[in-house]
């Protein structure tokens, strides 16, 4: 049942948010902050795929055990991946409130950006193996909070100031991506049932793409009137 459960939702979510990236890429009509939103989700699904594929073909074979070395090459991918996607959003923060300048605030984003994936870099994660440490998990995940704690400021302060409507939860579904994945990090070892966190994190990231698709199409449905 899990395998079948899990093989669904996960396809469903990766169909998904690497369609609607591709439609904001080809109907973005030239708006630069929809065309960085279409790419971010592209770079979302297919960097989440080197996980969830090998998990689902896992699942529904000859079980997890058995592919250790493929989901921990996906899941050193996703790492990399999912601070590329945050890095993304911050030109997407920077492009919708048309913010000029704020150099330190970029050199801090691309400062954690670094240190994440260095620290990822490193032998010590253990990725092929079955036994990770839990340390290299929290230690490689540090920066990466860091950078999802600036993105959540960055849109709470601006949403709130400029009256954006349709970008007014952007910064929640950041809150509640990483309120589910920080436990998995730190107890899904040990209590394995934890690891199903992942799934609301998951919807968390689809309703950051659904947010900037459905802005998309009210201000294109905006312009036929």
């Amino acid at each position: 049942m899990q395998a079948i459960v899990e093989t669904v939702f996960d396809t469903v979510y990766l169909v998904s948010v690497i369609t609607i990236g591709i439609i904001m890429i080809v109907k973005s009509g030239g708006r630069r902050q929809y065309r960085l939103f279409g790419i971010m989700a592209v770079v979302l699904g297919a960097g989440d795929s080197f996980h969830l594929v090998p998990r689902a073909l896992a699942l529904c074979t000859t079980g997890l055990e058995n592919f250790t070395g493929a989901l921990g090459i996906g899941k050193f991918i996703t790492s990399i991946t999912m601070t590329v996607f945050y890095v993304i959003l911050y030109y997407v923060w920077r492009v919708r409130y048309e913010v000029k300048g704020q150099g330190g605030i970029t050199a801090v984003v691309y400062l954690l950006s670094a240190m994440r994936i260095i620290l990822c870099l490193f032998p010590q994660n253990k990725w092929l193996e079955a036994d990770a440490p839990l340390s290299w998990g929290i230690y490689r995940n540090i920066p990466f909070a860091l950078l999802g704690l600036v993105i959540i400021v960055l849109y709470y302060k601006c949403a709130r100031e400029r009256g954006d409507n349709a970008f007014k939860h952007m910064w929640l579904t950041i809150v509640l991506s990483f309120g589910f994945y920080i436990p998995v990090v730190l107890w899904a070892d040990a209590i394995p049932m934890i690891g199903m966190l992942m799934i609301p994190k998951t919807c968390a990231y689809v309703w950051t793409v659904l947010i900037g698709f459905l802005a998309m199409r009210r201000e294109q449905q905006a312009q036929t009137f």
